[in-house]
């Protein structure tokens, strides 16, 4: 950890640095790939939509005097995936309580859904009283994705205002949201590839990281607005400073996202792995994903492409001229001395005098020899004497002298 720590002081003063900001066309192919196989997943294979979205059916048994685990949530999984019927290839079950276990399947016929409740009685050995079935139809399910929509939108616009209103630009504002973006596609790319099922716990864990995406990218941006605040003294472009204010920011970026995510990839493990299935899967899978790809995004993504928007300002182009100048001159004070050629002129001192009195007005005879000042000190010249040097009157007078206060006034 020591060795992390000074790499985190030599990155914040500046003593080490990774340019982030020059390779941002790395970083947008390199995005530009994972999201063009999101897309890829979501045209092919599409999104696996729960019964809240699409309509189902949920069958709740419930056991009296004996509790229920884990073993037979699976074994009920089992023997209803193993029924044949298409619908209920891929149940949802979960337990409810100590005693209950929940089945979730997509629309059924009368025939297959006979044949799903006869799996499951046999399987948990329970009487058809114990069972409680219901329909969940899909009018619901669409009234549920709409109201999910409109709160996702009702969020970017909440947060386009808040960034505009805190740094008052719309750059960061458009750098910002195109993060989210690019964090939002890519997380419901692994839902369409790996297969799981988008339920309401889903959208809960888009949200979430949304607001962790945006967290993240505004603590980059409020240290980006804090290193341009005045360029012209810092001597820096902006995208130096903005380089800078991703160094200074990285080790913490670092550590926050690893803390979030290593509770968060525990509780998927459990969910995906040991429970099977459940809202705490598509849950735990939305803040894995979502989490990793903001702390991606606002290092990789958001920063680089303000700043690629910020250098097209009239301001920063003219001051990173200036400071292109400035730095060609400190790293060769030299370089705008002629170099000696053959073919320059030849001339004398007493051509460059001639050129000096021709130019000064004055006479230029064979007689004149021309008299140059000396240079003393640092560079000074001593000026000609308009007459001799005489002595001085004032140097033989009586030169009043002080005197203590008891003896001054008396003679």
């Amino acid at each position: 950890m020591g060795k992390f720590s000074r790499l985190g002081n030599d990155l914040y003063t500046g003593k080490k640095s990774v340019d982030f900001v020059a390779r941002r066309y790395v970083w947008y192919a390199a995005s530009g790939v994972i999201i063009l196989l999101a897309v890829a997943g979501l045209y092919f294979k599409g999104l696996n939509m729960g019964i809240e979205f699409v309509g189902g059916a949920q069958y709740k048994v419930t056991l009296a005097g004996s509790s229920v685990g884990q073993d037979q949530a699976d074994a009920v999984r089992q023997a209803v995936a193993g029924t044949g019927v298409d619908g209920a290839s891929a149940p949802v079950v979960t337990t409810s309580g100590s005693n209950s276990v929940i089945i979730q399947t997509k629309s059924l016929s009368t025939a297959e859904n006979q044949k799903v409740v006869d799996a499951i009685l046999q399987t948990l050995d329970a009487k058809p009283s114990q069972m409680q079935q219901e329909q969940i139809g899909a009018s619901w399910g669409k009234d549920v994705a709409k109201r999910s929509l409109t709160g996702l939108i009702v969020f970017l616009i909440l947060v386009v205002l808040f960034i505009w209103a805190y740094f008052r630009e719309w750059k960061m504002s458009v750098a910002a949201i195109v993060a989210l973006a690019h964090d939002m596609i890519i997380t419901v790319g692994v839902y369409a590839l790996s297969g799981f099922e988008v339920s309401p716990a889903t959208v809960t864990g888009l949200l979430t990281i949304l607001g962790f995406s945006l967290y993240d990218t505004v603590v980059v941006f409020d240290k980006v607005r804090e290193n341009t605040k005045n360029l012209r003294a810092s001597h820096r472009t902006y995208r130096e400073a903005a380089n800078l204010a991703v160094n200074q920011t990285l080790v913490r970026s670092i550590n926050t996202s690893i803390v979030a995510l290593i509770p968060v990839g525990a509780i998927l493990y459990v969910g995906a792995v040991q429970l099977g299935s459940g809202s705490m899967k598509d849950l735990a899978l939305a803040l894995f994903v979502g989490m990793a790809a903001g702390a991606y995004s606002s290092i990789f993504i958001a920063t680089p492409l303000l700043a690629h928007m910020k250098e097209k300002e009239a301001a920063n182009k003219a001051l990173e001229k200036r400071l292109a100048t400035r730095r060609r001159h400190e790293a060769d004070r030299y370089a705008a001395v002629p170099v000696f050629t053959e073919d320059m002129p030849v001339r004398d001192a007493d051509d460059d005098l001639d050129d000096e009195d021709e130019h000064a007005g004055h006479e230029v005879t064979a007689t004149t020899t021309p008299q140059r000042p000396v240079p003393t000190g640092r560079g000074r010249v001593v000026p000609q004497a308009q007459r001799p040097v005489e002595e001085s009157p004032a140097s033989r007078r009586t030169q009043p002298t002080r005197q203590p206060r008891s003896k001054r006034g008396k003679k």
